[in-house]
């Protein structure tokens, strides 16, 4: 949803164009190694979290939908590298265009809750576990089908709305950018700011107060094993949201006050249309590295393919009598049967 020229003024575009030309190379290579790994992975987690499982937790609703939502994803890279690799021209039609194009945002917006959700999720199971108890996966199913819903609900009217591709420069069709002025403000402006609040400000507002609360709670437990597997669960998270989606959405803000233009200088106009070129490379490696967070969230042994394989996600949660004390712990200790039956009353299975 770039705007490729210099200067906006009283709703035309001037005639002096944006050039990055490293785009072309960018796109095509960082989309056909995120397609190649991210089909290869999500494919693997799917089977493995959906044929192998003898439980479900909260957070495994989450991962499951998240690797969906990844694996729709790549599916649309194809037509992108096509796309890209044709210098931006686009040949599949305009309702081709529209779906990958709004697949492609859906995606971005779609992982940034699920991760949001399960952000909430171990905080509520960490900090608050009596209160974990008593939430149901049925109350996580609700919400799940929720942001499908929404989603659908943004994308149908973009998919029948008018045409979402256009001439470029010379006689190439460009895909889901270059909109005018006097069309990018009647059709993409409400999603825009819908997307910066409640795809960035409110989510990311959400985890950057969760997890470090999280963390300090964590590092405090006696068990260095589990804490250490807990904590890289959080960094895992905070590195996927720095690396991927902060970068996009700081640029997505930029290039939204290049659009009402707050920001008119051409240097800067160069400068964030290739700013956004990087970004949108960046965040579709989350669904290369979203895998690795469903190894960390979904067992607590390695995966094996089809050999005893568990994918049962466990928190417990061990409070004192005077509940003082409940530490992080991811499997209980084997005790004999009568210390069993004096520990009952203490333990508490989050799951």
């Amino acid at each position: 949803m770039e705007n490729t020229s210099c200067t906006l003024a009283r709703g035309h575009s001037n005639a002096t164009l944006v050039e990055a030309d490293f785009q072309y190379h960018l796109f095509t290579i960082i989309y056909s190694i995120v397609f190649v790994l991210g089909l290869l992975e999500n494919v693997l987690a799917l089977y493995l979290l959906t044929c192998n499982v003898k439980h479900t937790s909260h957070s495994y609703i989450y991962l499951i939908n998240l690797a969906v939502a990844d694996t729709l994803f790549v599916c649309i890279l194809p037509f992108k590298i096509h796309y890209h690799l044709n210098r931006n021209n686009w040949i599949f039609g305009d309702m081709a265009c529209r779906i990958t194009g709004t697949l492609y945002c859906i995606n971005v917006y779609l992982s940034i809750a699920f991760f949001t959700c399960i952000c909430m999720d171990r905080y509520i199971a960490v900090l608050h576990p009596f209160t974990y108890i008593r939430i149901k996966v049925t109350h996580c199913m609700t919400v799940v089908t929720g942001f499908w819903l929404t989603a659908a609900s943004i994308m149908i009217p973009l998919i029948l709305g008018g045409p979402l591709h256009n001439k470029g420069t010379g006689n190439k069709t460009a895909c889901f950018e270059n909109f005018s002025l006097p069309s990018w403000t009647h059709r993409m402006l409400p999603y825009d700011v819908c997307a910066l609040l409640f795809g960035f400000v409110i989510p990311f507002a959400i985890i950057l107060i969760s997890y470090p609360l999280m963390a300090k709670r964590i590092t405090h437990t006696s068990r260095s094993i589990h804490k250490k597997k807990a904590l890289r669960t959080i960094y895992l998270i905070l590195l996927i949201c720095i690396l991927c989606f902060v970068p996009y959405h700081l640029t997505h803000l930029l290039h939204f006050l290049m659009r009402v233009q707050l920001i008119q200088r051409c240097l800067f106009t160069h400068l964030i249309y290739k700013m956004r070129r990087v970004t949108m490379a960046l965040v579709s490696f989350n669904c290369c590295l979203n895998p690795i967070l469903y190894y960390f969230m979904s067992s607590s042994k390695p995966w094996h393919l089809g050999l005893k394989f568990r994918s049962r996600s466990k928190v417990y949660t061990i409070c004192d009598r005077k509940f003082n004390d409940c530490p992080y712990k991811s499997k209980p200790a084997v005790r004999p049967p009568t210390q069993q039956l004096n520990e009952l009353s203490f333990l508490k299975q989050v799951q």
